[in-house]
Order: C-alpha cells, then structure tokens, then sequence
C-alpha cells in the first residue's frame, strides 16, 4: 500500500520503500521539465527568422510584474560575417527600428545600444554588431499591474558583402503578476545591458573613471578637425572615441595621441560636411562615447567655436599686397643681418661709378633674389605634390644645406679678405665693374645669398602670405613667392631706380679694405653660427667634420696666397675639403642632448617640452599656456627671447603660479611641430601663442614680440570661462 508523509519544508514525499516510487519521480521530472519549457516560452516570442539572421523579444519573467517598466531584450542571431548597425552607423547603414503599433498597455519604449565594434572597409568606416547581440529595451507601462501585449515591427538591415533589409513582426504576451522567471534570459539581457554606456553630465563628470574634459574645432588649411580631450583616473589602455552630432557634420575616424602617463588622451577627428555649400553650426552639441576596454561612458558637449586657420576672406589680391610687404620688411630681420656685409658693400663699392654700371648690378642682384624665391616655390611645388612636408625655413634642417651654406659663407669671406677673386664671365668682361670688383654674376649670386639666408625666419604679413599660398596650389604659390622677392628686392630696385644714391658716396680706398676685412670677419662668425646648428641638426661627430673642413678650405686660400709656389697644392687641398664636406652628412647621428624632450630652465623659466595633448590638459584645469615654437637656425626666434620672453615683467610672468611655459624646438624635423604650425595656418617660424581657460584655441602672437603684446595675451587667457560637457 503506498503511504505518503509531509517534509519539514511542506512538500510531500513518496517512502524511499514504496515500489510506486521510482515511477513517480520520473512522472513529476517530466512533468517540471514540461512546466520549465512552458515558462521560456511565454518568457519570448517566437524567432523570426531569415536565412542570415533571426530575431525575438524575450523577457527575464512571463510576467509583467507590478512596476512601471519593465526590461526586455531585442534579440539577434547573425549567421558568420553579417552585421546590424549601431545606433549611428557611421559612413553607411541604417540601424535596427521597431513599431510597436497594436501593442496593448504599452506607454513608451526606449533602445538601449551596447558599445558596438568599429568595422572598416573600402576605405568606409561603419559601427556594427555580429553573431548575436540582445538591445536592452526599457519599456514603461500605462497601468503597472495589468497585462502587456506588445506587437513589434521590426525593420533592420543585416550586411555582408551585400546588404539585405528584412522586416519581422514579434508577438510577445506578458500576463499580470511576476509570472515564472527565465533566469538565461535576464543573465543575457543583463550582460548587454552592462556594457550600455552610462551617460554622466554635471558633478558626475569629475568623478567618473574616464571622461570628456573638452571639445573644440580647429580650422586648418587641411579642412575642419574635432579635437577632443579626455582623461582616465588610472591610465587608458586603447581608448576609443565615437562621435554624433547634427546631420551637417560627418565624422571620421579619431587619430589618437597619448599623454606620457597614459592618463591624457587627445582625439583629432576630421570633420566633413553634409552638401554643397553647408557652413559648420556654431557651437554645436554633440554626443561623445568614449571607452577604453570595460570601462564606457556617454557624455554630451558643447563644442568650443571654430579655432584660428586659414579664413577665406583674404582675396589673391590682398595676399600679394600682404606678400611684398613681407618681403620688405624681411630686408630689417635679424635672419638677413648675416649678408649685411655682402648689402653694405653692395652699396658703398659704386662711389663714384658710372650711373649705368650701377643700375646693372643692382638689378642682376634683385633678379638673383626673385630668381631665388621662384626656385624656393618650384621645390615647395614638388614637396607638396609628392605629399611631403613643406614649410618657410625647412631646409636649415637638412644637413646638407647647412654645410653648403657654410662653405659658401667661407668662400665669401675670403673673398673680402683679398684671399681670391670671383672671376668675371666671359659675357661680362665689358659689361661693367662696381668699385668693389663685383660682376653682374656676383651680384646675381649676392641676391641667390641672401635670399638663402633670409629664409630661417618670420616678419609681419609673411606669416599670412605663407599660409595662404603653401595651402592653395601651384599658381597661387609662385605669385606669393614671386611677391616676396619683389619686396626682399625692393632696395635694391630703388638704387637701381636713383643711381645717384650709390654714386654719390665716396670712391673706394683704403677704408674700403678696413670694410671689406671687418665685413668678412662677419661673415665667418655667420659660418661659426651655422656649424652650430648643425651640431643640434645632425650631432657631434657631423659638427666637428664639418667644423674642420671648414678651417682646412680657409687655411688653403690663406696659403694660396700666402705661397705662390704651393699654389696648386693649395687649390688641392681647397677642392679636397669642399668634396670632402659633400660626405659629412653621412655622419649624422643623435642629436645634442639639449635637443631631448624634457624640461629644461632658461634664464629662470622652466620650460616643458611641446605637447598638444598636455596644452589642452593644461587649459582644462585652469592653467595658462605660453608656447613658443623656435629654432636654432632662427635669429628672429633669438632676438625675440633675448629682447622680451627672458626679460622683465614677461620672464616674470612665465616664472608664476598658473602659467605653463612650453617650448617647441623645430631645429630638427618634426611632423607634430609642423603639424600644430600649420593648424593656425603658418608655415614659417617664430610662433608664439598663449591658451587659457578663456581662450582654449590659443592667442596667436605676432612675429615680432613686444612686452605689451605678451602681456595683455597673458591676461586675457586666464579668465575664467572654459566649455566643458554638460
């Protein structure tokens, strides 16, 4: 007889001794595992499935419970290779839409989107999910308490190689109460909804793990970049940032660059536009997502208004204008004072000459400077159309220019000292002398001179000039540069112009061999200048070749003619050393230590190394920034420091609480440095800018520095007023 007793736990059991017993516990088995089966599946709806994907909703109860919202799933299955789309697709796609007309009870539903993976292809780059994905869907009830029907349409496109729109339509029946729950659903659904980025605005930026510190744009002459700062409580690992805002903006790809200590990150977005003609909306909002591994936030900002660059304001016209003054000007820079030897002589060798012979050499000079500067605009042609970096100055940072330079300078030193005459062309025998003993084609080589050494710096209205034309394309570069060679040949075209201004000085003597002797001395310590740079250029071992070199070339013209007798061993020994020095360049190796990124003090101001990232941490708490970007081969960038930055109330300034001093030095190549230049639209060297909580896209200053200048830029970057996300 079977006989039945009640547990502690109030359930019956079935007497271990009872021979019914064994076929009892296999009927209630079935009969759980059917009850369990019944439960899933009133906890989802059916699959609509489609030879690529299948879909359903499913939910963590078969119940609709008692609260107001209730959390459910979109499910997704995709076969191998086949994507959905994110919420923003990114350059092609349309991401998951679904409508719950019919539903029953159904207040309002919200997609959740999980961080979804970057996928690029044939050059575009789309957000995607694969395999299988589950979109958390909060979704808030009429009456809390009653049953829910919901009736969805969902409409998606799944994309391989070809992609496929489907539509499927999902039934999923909720009856009041909590019904049984589905424990693998609501661990699926929780797993997804885990790795939805939170959004955080306000107080709860500060606090977060990682977030959005500031957002700005930045015209350049290449088009509009987002710049994005963001910081990580511990350190990023592989930090990625995804980007919406309004549907005029089109956002590429971010470009990453880290802080040293990895707890800076800075993002350059290149930023296109959406039409013909569509302008960039001022100040616009814009959803930033940014993750680095498990780690994920959402944040909104505001982005700073449109930073310094090329405007298109400036006609051809105007630009030309802004570029024969530049010249002009250039003629006063400390970077021209190396050939005032060579100027001076120019000049005061043609007292007492005939008008005639005058205005001849005078205007083979301006001819060899404007010759000079449409070769410079040739190479700037070629360098831009093979894609290289171009700038005003570059090439004081090739060894080889620099050593060429050098022996040049040599050469035309001991030329002044009498060492050796420039003989005159065969075409020129009867063309004319100056006093000096100048040929047309000398004079045609004092122009190509001092152009060459009138590139290393900046004045006033080159800057713009340079900008406006090394970011346009052929035409407009060899106008500008043409311009600036008319006003670097502005003097010499006056003399031309009134001989007399030439004429009527006193005839050469004596005195004009004191002159000669005192200028060429000039002219070497210019060639002492120039070895010096390229000790920092192409290090010890080129500097002391090239330093000996030297010496040995003018040790020979001194014993050319010193000793008639030795004079072909001496052109030997000359020819030996100028063929020589072609091979120093091939001794180039690390740079001075001076050179290394770090910080360093000068006339009591510490100066940190250049670092974009650290400017705009920097201005994000708080903090003013004076960046100066110099060189060694930069005389202008020297007088600017000896005369105002190391002086007075400036030096003072740049040595307080608050402010940041950040040098730049473009001695040596640098592609960062040259890419920060031509963000502000310049190409050519001394920079200065100063950035603050009131000015994050940076005060440019001009060429030349003046105490005021630097001082009211100083002040005026320090108010408060930083955009920051809200």
């Amino acid at each position: 007889m079977m006989m039945f007793s009640k547990s502690p736990v109030g359930r019956y059991k079935i007497y271990q001794g009872s021979p019914w017993a064994a076929g009892l516990a296999v009927l209630g088995a079935v009969w759980a595992l059917l009850g369990g089966i019944q439960a899933a599946s009133a906890a989802a709806s059916p699959w609509a499935r489609t030879d690529q994907s299948a879909v359903r909703l499913i939910s963590p109860a078969s119940g609709a419970g008692k609260a107001d919202t209730v959390r459910l799933g979109l499910h997704f299955r995709l076969k191998p290779g086949w994507k959905i789309y994110w919420r923003s697709p990114g350059d092609a796609g349309v991401p998951p839409a679904i409508d719950w007309k019919g539903s029953r009870n159904l207040q309002s539903a919200a997609i959740r989107w999980p961080l979804p993976e970057r996928f690029t292809i044939f050059g575009l780059t789309t957000m995607v999910y694969g395999n299988e994905v589950v979109l958390p869907l909060d979704i808030r009830l009429k009456t809390p308490g009653r049953a829910l029907t919901l009736r969805a349409r969902v409409t998606y496109l799944t994309c391989e190689k070809i992609c496929i729109p489907y539509e499927a339509r999902l039934v999923l029946d909720l009856p009041p109460g909590k019904g049984t729950a589905s424990p693998r659903h609501a661990a699926v659904i929780e797993r997804y909804a885990r790795r939805v980025p939170p959004r955080i605005s306000g107080d709860a930026v500060a606090g977060a793990p990682v977030s959005v510190a500031q957002a700005r744009f930045e015209k350049a002459p290449g088009g509009l970049t987002l710049e994005v700062l963001a910081r990580s409580r511990d350190g990023f690992g592989a930090p990625d940032l995804l980007v919406e805002g309004p549907r005029v903006l089109r956002f590429g790809p971010a470009r990453l660059e880290l802080s040293g200590d990895k707890r800076v990150a800075l993002f350059r977005i290149a930023v296109g536009l959406a039409g013909k003609g569509a302008v960039p909306p001022d100040n616009p909002l814009l959803t930033l997502t940014l993750a680095d591994g498990a780690r994920a936030l959402e944040q909104v900002v505001r982005v700073s208004g449109i930073g310094p660059g090329v405007g298109p304001g400036l006609g051809l016209v105007v630009i030309l204008g802004l570029a024969f003054l530049g010249g002009l000007i250039l003629n006063l820079m400390p970077c021209v004072l190396p050939v005032l030897s060579i100027k001076v002589l120019s000049v005061v060798g043609h007292g007492g000459a005939e008008a005639a012979a005058v205005r001849r050499g005078f205007l083979a000079t301006a001819a060899g400077i404007v010759f000079s500067f449409l070769v410079l605009a040739g190479g700037a042609i070629a360098l831009k159309s093979a894609g290289a970096s171009v700038g005003w100055g570059i090439q004081f940072q090739a060894p080889l220019f620099l050593i060429a330079m050098a022996a040049i300078v040599v050469l035309f030193a001991a030329n002044l000292f009498g060492l050796f005459e420039i003989p005159l062309p065969g075409f020129a025998n009867q063309a004319a002398r100056a006093g000096a003993g100048n040929s047309i084609g000398g004079a045609f080589a004092t122009g190509a001179f001092a152009t060459l050494l009138a590139t290393p710096c900046s004045a006033p209205f080159l800057g713009t000039a340079m900008g406006f034309a090394l970011s346009r394309g052929p035409g407009e570069i060899l106008a500008v540069f043409a311009m600036l060679g008319l006003g670097l040949a502005a003097p010499y075209l006056a003399v031309a112009a009134w001989p007399a201004m030439a004429t009527g000085l006193p005839r050469p003597g004596a005195w004009m061999v004191v002159l000669r002797r005192v200028l060429g001395g000039v002219l070497l310590l210019t060639a002492g200048w120039l070895v010096s740079v390229l000790w920092v250029v192409a290090g010890t071992a080129a500097m002391a070749a090239a330093g000996a070199l030297l010496t040995g070339l003018f040790a020979a013209l001194i014993l050319r003619r010193a000793a008639p007798r030795l004079k072909p061993a001496a052109v030997g020994l000359a020819a030996a050393c100028l063929a020589a020095l072609l091979a120093v360049p091939a001794l180039t190796g690390a740079p001075a230590p001076r050179a290394a990124a770090r910080a360093m003090e000068d006339a009591g101001i510490t100066w940190q190394p250049f670092d974009k990232v650290k400017i705009l941490n920097h201005v994000a708490e708080g903090r003013v920034v004076f960046v100066d970007v110099t060189a060694d081969w930069c005389l202008t960038c020297a007088a600017n420091k000896a005369l105002v930055i190391d002086r007075g109330a400036v030096a003072a300034r740049l040595r307080g609480a608050g402010v940041v001093a950040m040098r730049a030095d473009w001695t040596r190549p640098d592609a960062k440095i040259s890419a920060y230049l031509r963000s502000f639209g310049r190409f050519g060297i001394p920079f200065n800018a100063v950035y603050g909580p009131a000015a994050p896209a940076g005060i440019v200053l001009g060429e030349l520095l003046t105490k005021g200048e630097v001082l009211a830029a100083l002040e005026a970057a320090r108010a408060p007023g930083l955009a920051r996300g809200q």
